[in-house]
Formats: C-alpha cells, sequence, structure tokens
C-alpha cells in the first residue's frame, strides 16, 4: 500500500468534511475525558462518585443503542449525527457553565451526563456505520487508519493539554472546549450528501428491525463471540482503569502525570495507525484480540507499582493493541456486513460491549475501599487475560480474513 493510495479517501469530498467533523469533535472529547474525571473529583474525592457521574452517561447510552441502530438504517446518517452534535453541545455546555461558575454539584452532573449519553446512544451507531457510504471498499481501511489518524493524534495531546488546563485555569475550560467542538463537528456536517440508498418495499416497525438485527448477530458466530466478550473486558477496563486509575494517580503520580500516562497510550495508537496506513491487516479478530491483551499490562502496573515511567511505558503497548484491535473490527465489520444491516448490527455490538459499563463504574470503587486498590487491579489484569483467551477460542474469530478487493469507481459527492 503506497502513501498515495493511503492519502486517496481524502480526495472524496464527503469523506473530507467528515474527517474535518470527526477531527474537531475529538480534540474537544480528549481533554473533556480527563477534565470530567478531576471536576467531579474536585467536588468529592469519592471514587464511587466519580463512577456515579460516569455511569449515568453510559446507561442511557447504551439503553438506547438499539433504538439509535434503527434510526441510522432508516433515516440519512449525517442527519443522525448532526441532531446528536448538536444536542450534545448543549447539555456539555451547560456542564461547562456549571463548572466553571462554581455551581456545579454532583447530582446535577448526573442528570446533564443522562442526558449527553441518551444522545450519544442514538448517534454512536450512526458514526460507526456512515463510512463504508462515504469510499469504495478498496479505501476502507486507509478511510479508517486517517480516522484514527486524527483521534490518536489529538489523544497524544489532548489529556495532557487538558490536565495542564486543570492544574491552572480548571477543568470548566477543557469541558467549554469540548462543547464548542461539539457544535463545529455538527456545522462541518451540512455539506456531506451521501449517496441514496435502496428503499425498502415495506418499511418494517422498529420491532420488527431490531428482531431481524438479532437474528443476524446471533447468526454471526465471530460477530458474538467477540461483542460478549467485550462485554466482560469493557466492565474490567471502566472499573480499574477509568474509575479508578484517576483516584490512584491523585494519591500517587499525581494530575499532571496521570496525563503524561494517557498521552503515552495516544502515541501507541497513533504510531500504530502511521504503520496501518501501509500495512494491510490480515487476520483481523485474530491479530485485534492478541493486541487486546496489551490493556492488562497497565492495570498491573498501576496496581503494583505505580510509578511514571512504568505506567508511560505500559500505556504505550496498550495504545498499540487497541488500535491493531480497533482497526481490525471495524474492517471484519465493514466488509463482512451488508451496509443495510450494518448500523444495527453495530448496534447491537456497542449494546453487548458497553452494558457492563456502569457496572464497572459503580462496582469498582466500592470493591477498591473494599479489598485494596491493588489487589482489585491485580485480579483485573489477570482476569483480562483469560477472557481475551476464552474469545480465540472460537475459531471463527481466529479464521476470519480479510473480504476480497474488486477495484471500483471512486465514490462522487452526491448533489445536495
Amino acid at each position: 500500500m503506497t502513501w498515495q493510495h493511503a492519502l486517496e479517501p481524502l480526495r472524496n469530498r464527503n469523506f473530507a468534511w467528515y474527517f474535518a467533523s470527526r477531527f474537531v469533535n475529538t480534540l474537544g472529547n480528549m481533554m473533556a475525558s480527563i477534565a470530567l474525571a478531576f471536576a467531579v473529583l474536585d467536588i468529592t474525592d469519592s471514587p464511587a462518585a466519580l463512577g456515579q457521574v460516569l455511569a449515568a452517561h453510559t446507561i442511557p447510552m447504551v439503553a438506547l443503542l438499539l433504538y439509535g441502530g434503527v434510526i441510522a438504517d432508516r433515516f440519512p446518517r449525517t442527519l443522525v449525527l448532526q441532531f446528536s452534535n448538536f444536542t450534545s453541545a448543549i447539555t456539555q455546555g451547560a456542564i461547562a457553565l456549571l463548572v466553571l461558575g462554581g455551581h456545579a454539584e454532583i447530582w446535577m452532573l448526573v442528570v446533564l451526563s443522562v442526558a449527553h449519553g441518551a444522545v450519544s446512544g442514538i448517534g454512536f451507531p450512526a458514526m460507526a456505520s456512515a463510512l463504508p457510504q462515504l469510499v469504495p471498499r478498496e479505501h476502507l481501511q486507509p478511510a479508517n487508519a486517517l480516522i484514527s489518524l486524527t483521534r490518536n493524534g489529538m489523544a497524544v495531546l489532548g489529556p495532557t493539554v487538558g490536565a495542564l488546563l486543570v492544574v491552572t485555569v480548571g477543568s470548566g475550560w477543557a469541558l467549554a472546549v469540548d462543547a464548542a467542538t461539539w457544535l463545529v463537528a455538527a456545522l462541518l456536517l451540512l455539506p456531506v450528501a451521501l449517496p441514496p440508498r435502496p428503499a425498502d418495499k415495506e418499511p418494517a416497525d422498529t420491532v420488527g428491525e431490531l428482531r431481524e438485527g438479532w437474528t443476524f448477530f446471533w447468526a454471526t458466530p465471530w460477530l458474538w463471540a467477540v461483542v460478549v466478550g467485550f462485554g466482560a473486558l469493557n466492565f474490567i477496563h471502566a472499573g480499574a482503569w477509568t474509575t479508578l486509575g484517576p483516584a490512584v494517580a491523585d494519591d500517587t503520580i499525581g494530575r499532571q502525570a496521570w496525563g503524561y500516562v494517557l498521552s503515552a497510550e495516544a502515541v501507541g495508537l497513533l504510531v500504530t495507525t502511521v504503520i496501518l496506513l501501509r500495512v494491510r491487516l490480515e487476520r483481523p479478530l485474530l491479530l485485534g484480540m492478541l493486541g487486546v491483551a496489551m490493556m492488562a499490562p497497565p492495570m498491573l502496573v498501576l496496581g503494583v507499582s505505580p510509578h511514571v515511567v512504568g505506567l508511560v511505558a505500559a500505556a504505550f503497548l496498550s495504545g498499540v493493541g487497541t488500535e491493531v484491535f480497533g482497526m481490525g473490527w471495524n474492517l471484519a465489520m465493514q466488509e463482512h456486513i451488508d451496509d443495510s444491516m450494518l448500523s444495527r448490527a453495530y448496534s447491537y455490538d456497542a449494546l453487548g460491549s458497553f452494558v457492563a459499563l456502569p457496572l464497572g463504574q459503580l462496582a469498582f470503587g466500592p470493591l477498591a475501599l473494599a479489598f485494596g486498590f491493588e489487589e482489585v487491579l491485580v485480579v483485573s489484569a489477570v482476569a483480562y487475560v483469560v477472557i481475551v483467551a476464552l474469545v480465540l477460542c472460537s475459531r471463527s474469530v481466529r479464521t476470519l480474513q480479510r473480504a476480497p478487493v474488486t477495484p471500483t469507481e471512486p465514490v462522487t459527492s452526491a448533489t445536495p
């Protein structure tokens, strides 16, 4: 794969605007994640309270994912994304104003996080499934890599800049930037015109479409095997890394150093993305699941010896593995699932993968207080590797190949 081929998707007008939208949105989100965590910890130093705020976003998001998949398979996906982005700008802006004004209380952040999570659940399937409509199949890997490149590039600077804002002017400003980027991201989608999709002869009702998606999900072994596995993996990651991580860092390496750790993870993501712009990824799920196992070392180091150097190195490896999986999973979905079913497949994927997130966010704070932070983190790292091994017991996961590439005419911009 040459560099010319790697950059070819950017020549497409629709993809270029979509790319720009994802770019500015990612910039804000990377700062907001660390800012929200420390905004909560500034109100109360309880990791359980942080878990409650995170879960308040995740629960409605998970609850509405399936409905979001039906909407994205029925209506123009850019329109769904614009609605989601505009509404997210309002909710995040309200959180930023409360934090900046010094009026934020945990219950307020919980309520606004519920609203933000709801619109995220509606928008996620549309965002995940829009790409195959923007570029021809032979450009899917470079297009995915370019999206990852922006996400991972911003992730290198975002957490560090966000942490710097937290320790200088306060977490509210990073949250305000995030709100602004949601708005700009919605505006940048206005020029995107997706090719028309064939209309159904008899539009099915919502329940019928959900049932059709469920039947497809369970009839595809590699799909449900990975999703079920990630339900358990995300439970651990959300609790051990996302919830306990900032709390442990606050008491050991400090807030700014935690930003360095998150940025190191992003560097691993970024380096791997650049490689995948040139190297075709075969056996996407086998390599992806092996990469996922690299998320265990950071949890182990965080529990046993939370020092900056060790955490930075482990987080870098985690980033490498995460990007390999992300690319492999998107290619498997986009190449082996028909566009008419793709949003619903992504919604069932997200539901199964994310359903345990709020449980992890709520459970790990009390677990750490009851059994000790080190013990919970070490057990989490071991369990993570065991779950990855169980998923790889599925032959369909180990043997799934890339779809054959048949060159097609370049996707052209539809007239708005």
